[in-house]
């Protein structure tokens, strides 16, 4: 992966867990790795642990940047969030999936989608 598209990334990460925190959400833990993946933010909301995967993308060419959320992205997340609370003493009432999509724009702003539940 390029630098530039790591930096994206990055930027995206920042402004989603802004975001999270500003809805009254609480980051447990950002970029959590295990052999089964990575998970981008979990975080805590109410009695509710959810897992969320930031997508950021420069334009919207190719499509919504939540689009990019496929099939084998979502099994890999549920087996990722399946061995992060197998490991943390955190016992939730419900978990739930969510998708932040980042899209900067021109002068700073940026356009910030995030569906809950979305898988």
């Amino acid at each position: 992966m390029t630098h530039e598209r790591l930096a994206v990334g990055a930027y995206g990460e920042r402004v989603a867990v802004a975001h999270l925190v500003e809805q009254g959400m609480v980051v447990l833990d950002r970029n959590w790795r295990c052999p089964a993946g990575e998970v981008d933010i979990i975080a805590r909301d109410g009695s509710t642990v959810v897992f969320v995967e930031v997508k950021t993308r420069r334009g919207d060419e190719f499509g919504a940047p939540a689009e990019a959320v496929g099939v084998g992205k979502v099994r890999r997340l549920r087996r990722v969030a399946a061995q992060w609370l197998a490991t943390s003493n955190v016992r939730p009432g419900e978990v739930r999936f969510d998708v932040v999509s980042v899209l900067p724009a021109p002068k700073g702003a940026c356009r910030v989608e995030h569906v809950k539940g979305a898988f």
